[in-house]
């Protein structure tokens, strides 16, 4: 088997004892959703591009018809990325967003490998304090972020890319469970 093959199957098979997780975050993910809350996501790079994958699934659909949800990557809005990095500072760049975006009792999922992004890290910090959910998807526990959010799903890969899969994985289960919930 190919190496690459053989870490993404051991982190999945890792992340197998996770599922029950997964399928609460679904659950409550849903209500919020149905009741008009919204998930906001953020992460760097190919964390970034997780985020977005999870978003679209939402505002679009997964496998069955329903409604859009709300649901918004933090980084795709490039013009008040590049205003709050400018003006704010890097690390304000999701955190910024938190704050404007968020309301008490929505969902921030929050990506990230290495689990030490200072933007992430501050849009975690920021979420908590007004009264948002705060979900991690990290590479190895423990890790700042981890620490931080009300629950994380930390996959056990040294290998960033191998983490990101199993994140995309994960990103496709909790979506299952979403519209799986009873509405």
């Amino acid at each position: 088997m190919h190496p690459h093959l053989s870490r993404l199957s051991a982190a999945l098979s890792a992340v197998s004892a996770d599922t029950a997780t997964i399928s609460v975050w679904g659950r409550e993910l849903a209500a919020v959703l149905a009741a008009g809350g919204r998930l906001l996501a953020c992460g760097n790079g190919g964390s970034a591009a997780e985020a977005q994958h999870l978003t679209a699934e939402l505002v679009g659909r997964f496998r069955v018809d329903r409604p859009p949800y709300a649901a918004i990557p933090l980084h795709a809005d490039t013009s008040s990325i590049t205003a709050i990095s400018n003006d704010f500072g890097p690390e304000e760049v999701f955190a910024r967003q938190v704050r404007a975006h968020g309301r008490p009792g929505d969902v921030l999922m929050c990506l990230s490998t290495s689990g030490a992004s200072e933007n992430v890290l501050a849009a975690a910090r920021t979420a908590r304090r007004a009264g948002i959910v705060a979900w991690a998807l990290t590479g190895p526990a423990p890790n700042p972020l981890a620490a931080l959010c009300d629950d994380a799903l930390a996959v056990p890969a040294e290998d960033a890319a191998t983490v990101q899969e199993v994140h995309l994985a994960v990103i496709h289960m909790l979506c299952d469970a979403i519209e799986g919930a009873p509405g």
